[in-house]
């Protein structure tokens, strides 16, 4: 009967820990997030700008579908890192279902940015964005990103590093 409590005993205390951890990553990101546009429901901002290709972009263009709107700086380790999760999430969603974004900010040259693009073969759109573009969007953190839904409303935001089911589970509980 003791090995039992013991048991039991040891369960609980996991659970405890856990559920720390969860109410404090919880915390965390609520706190980093606090000043970003709110996840309510309001309209996102305009997004227009060029391409690092040198076309011109407008995120208006796309209003009949939802987006991920993915705010990076090439010097982010943060923002490499997650690269390749955006590049997957566009192999599992088509460019019919959801328009992905990526907008470059605190850059210097559009080479630095093209560098960055071409060493983590990234194979979505790609905005030079510029402090404008920041503060309309309220971007103060690399990586950022929003999720709008297909009216352009933002429903989900975050910053900081999104796993690969993070960022698809975000976009597909459109």
């Amino acid at each position: 009967m003791k090995r039992l409590s013991l048991s039991t005993e040891k369960i609980r205390s996991f659970l405890l820990n856990a559920g720390l951890i969860a109410v404090v990553f919880i915390a965390v990101t609520a706190f980093q997030s606090r000043n970003m546009l709110a996840a309510d429901g309001e309209a996102a901002p305009a997004l227009r700008g060029t391409t690092l290709t040198g076309q011109p972009y407008d995120l208006g263009d796309a209003s009949a579908k939802p987006a991920l709107v993915y705010f990076f700086a090439p010097w982010c380790a943060i923002c490499a890192a997650s690269s390749g999760n955006l590049n997957r999430l566009r192999r599992w969603r088509d460019t019919d279902d959801i328009e992905i974004v990526a907008v470059a900010l605190d850059w210097r040259a559009a080479a630095e940015v093209r560098d960055y693009v071409e060493r983590h073969e990234l194979n979505i759109t790609v905005v030079l964005g510029d402090a404008n573009v920041a503060r309309q969007w309220q971007i103060q953190a690399f990586p950022s990103y929003y999720v709008l839904n297909s009216e352009h409303r933002v429903v989900r935001r975050d910053i900081g590093y999104s796993t690969q089911l993070g960022l698809w589970l975000r976009a597909w509980l459109i």
